[in-house]
């Protein structure tokens, strides 16, 4: 459209547009290019989720002697492109945030991905056994990786709680909720989970940042295991936030719809607790819950 065909009042809204970036808006920074790159980022997930399921990914024939390139061809475009979005990250904080790294924090941090895949390939696959053992509906573990929406939650998870841990800012969220938004199963990245962890269905879980979560756990849909209170954190300022969240122990079982919240809350090993179960309150091991008002009396089978 030319400048003359443009009308007047659009014009006009065009100004008052421009004039809202001049004002105490937190959304007016206009460096949008210092900053990472979404798709980017999801583009270098993208192809390190490759690289772990290369044989379900791979668009032509692999065998032994091709394996090395394949790996490469996933490998060094993901590590060029981790590479570049970390460093956009620490430097927007350390400009916005005065949050100083070692010098070669960017390197380091995104090198520690690519050390670590062999241990999330073994991390993976149990998951993925998991899911078959558990899911009498799966047909294989082939189906599972290929169709799960719990393995692509989880493997997402799994990447973004190693950048967490080594304090990349940013990137690590980016990366649970680009899963989120494909699984609808929101897990922070914070939140540390053990081995043969399993989501059932998986729609409108939630798994809040420090909470703990054991090996061989099972959870149903619609779970929350979230904070009492709504009290904002601020990593930049506190490396090491309380623990706002539940532990869950190993071998627990928690059915669809159950609220588990606080810090303070544990839920002990091999535990089930019932659907649309409230629980602000530990339980010890092997306690079955179920129904609201049999928890809020105190009460539990063992």
């Amino acid at each position: 459209m030319a400048q003359a065909d443009i009308p007047a009042d659009l014009e006009g809204a065009l100004d008052a547009l421009e004039q809202s970036y001049q004002g105490p808006l937190a959304i007016n920074n206009l460096e949008s290019a210092a900053l990472p790159n979404r798709r980017a980022v999801i583009e270098a997930f993208s192809r390190i989720a490759s690289s772990i399921y290369l044989g379900f990914y791979s668009r032509k024939p692999l065998s032994p002697s091709n394996l090395r390139e394949s790996l490469r061809e996933q490998v060094v475009p993901a590590y060029r492109t981790l590479l570049e979005q970390i460093s956009r990250a620490v430097t927007y904080e350390a400009r916005y945030h005065s949050q100083r790294r070692p010098e070669d924090f960017t390197h380091q941090a995104t090198m520690q991905i690519f050390r670590c895949l062999p241990t999330l390939r073994t991390l993976l696959n149990d998951d993925a056994v998991a899911a078959f053992e558990n899911d009498l509906a799966a047909r294989s573990v082939e189906e599972v990786v290929f169709s799960y929406p719990t393995l692509a939650a989880i493997t997402a998870h799994r990447v973004a709680h190693l950048l967490y841990k080594q304090g990349v800012p940013m990137i690590p969220r980016i990366i649970a909720e680009h899963a989120h938004s494909q699984t609808g199963i929101d897990i922070l990245p914070g939140a540390r989970i053990g081995h043969r962890f399993f989501i059932d269905h998986g729609t409108g879980v939630v798994i809040g940042e420090t909470t703990e979560i054991g090996d061989d756990v099972k959870l149903y849909q619609g779970v929350t295991l979230g904070a009492l209170s709504s009290q904002r954190s601020h990593p930049e300022d506190d490396p090491n936030p309380n623990k706002r969240h539940p532990t869950i122990e190993n071998d627990v079982t928690i059915y669809a719809g159950a609220t588990i919240l606080g810090g303070d809350t544990r839920i002990g090993e091999g535990s089930v607790i019932g659907g649309n179960v409230w629980l602000v309150r530990s339980v010890p091991a092997h306690s079955k819950i179920f129904g609201r008002a049999r928890e809020e009396q105190g009460e539990a089978d063992s």
